[in-house]
Formats: C-alpha cells, sequence, structure tokens
C-alpha cells in the first residue's frame, strides 16, 4: 500500500508517518529529502528553503511508487500534485496550537501566519480532493497523541486492505 500523509507544516505528519513505519515495516520517505536526493529544486537564499518544481516532484514520485509495493511519504506539498498512492491522509491540527508548535520550532512571525492561514482555510484539504480521488483522501485532526492519530490511520488502512 502506498500512502501519503500531507497537510501544514507543524501538524505532525512526520511523527505519525515514522510511527506507522514503524508497525508495518514499511519505507518512509520525507518529501524534501526526496527532492534533495532527487536533485529537484533549488535553495532560495532569501527564505532559505527548498523551492521544489511540482512536475518535476510528480513525475519523480510517481517514477519512485511504480516500484515501491509498499511506501508511505510524507510532506505538505504532496496535496499539490497527482501521485500514485492508494491513501491520502490530510493531518489537521486547530489554528491555535499549530501556531504555538511553529513558536516552538522558531518559525518567523510571517511564516507562522502563513501556516496558520493555510491551515485555517483548508488548503492542504482542497487541494488533495482536487488532485486525488475524494474517495482516496481521508481527512483527520491530530487532536491527542500521535499513538492515537496514528492507531485511526492504521484501521483505515486496515479497512482498505479488506476491500
Amino acid at each position: 500500500m502506498r500512502i501519503a500523509i500531507t497537510g501544514t507544516p507543524g501538524v505532525g505528519k512526520t511523527a505519525v508517518a515514522k510511527r506507522l513505519s514503524q508497525f508495518y515495516n514499511w519505507t518512509v520517505l520525507n518529501e524534501r529529502e526526496f527532492a534533495l536526493r532527487e536533485g529537484i529544486g533549488e535553495f532560495d537564499s532569501d527564505t532559505n528553503e527548498l523551492v521544489v518544481p511540482l512536475e518535476k516532484l510528480q513525475k519523480s514520485l510517481n517514477k519512485f511508487l511504480a516500484k515501491q509495493q509498499n511506501a508511505i511519504i510524507e510532506g505538505h506539498l504532496i496535496c499539490e500534485i497527482k501521485a500514485k498512492f492508494d491513501l491520502v491522509v490530510v493531518l489537521r491540527l486547530n489554528p491555535e496550537r499549530l501556531e504555538f508548535r511553529l513558536e516552538q520550532r522558531g518559525y518567523g512571525p510571517e511564516k507562522i501566519q502563513d501556516n496558520v492561514f493555510c491551515e485555517g482555510i483548508d488548503y492542504c484539504l482542497k487541494h488533495a480532493k482536487r488532485n486525488y480521488p475524494k474517495i482516496k483522501v481521508f481527512e483527520l485532526e491530530n487532536r491527542k497523541t500521535i499513538k492515537d492519530t496514528t492507531d485511526l490511520i492504521i484501521r483505515e488502512i486496515e479497512n482498505l486492505m479488506k476491500k
């Protein structure tokens, strides 16, 4: 099963992906690390961020996924591309909690505001529903612990595997 975990930065994608990977013993890959490994994108010196061309990411990721039976890919850009996933999990977080997390990570005020705004307008969810069949998109609010959130995703995966 090929699973995407997407959402605004700070919602818990990496932690959930790692826990799922441990549970299933599947490959887990961060989109940024994948882009760097594939030579996709360039660093913007003003923002100190990797700018990834979505078309190149989509093409390379689909090529990678075609060779994978089981994989978990996590990242906030996943909602903006069309890739061959069996399940796309859109993690959500209360914007106030998100703001606190991003402050704790040392994000600047403008970056915090941008990400909280995106969470508030359902940016990732809307894009995921545009780019993937609605039946493959699973929205989940990360309200409790990473374990609780992961357990809910595991139940969804198990239900899909039964079909």
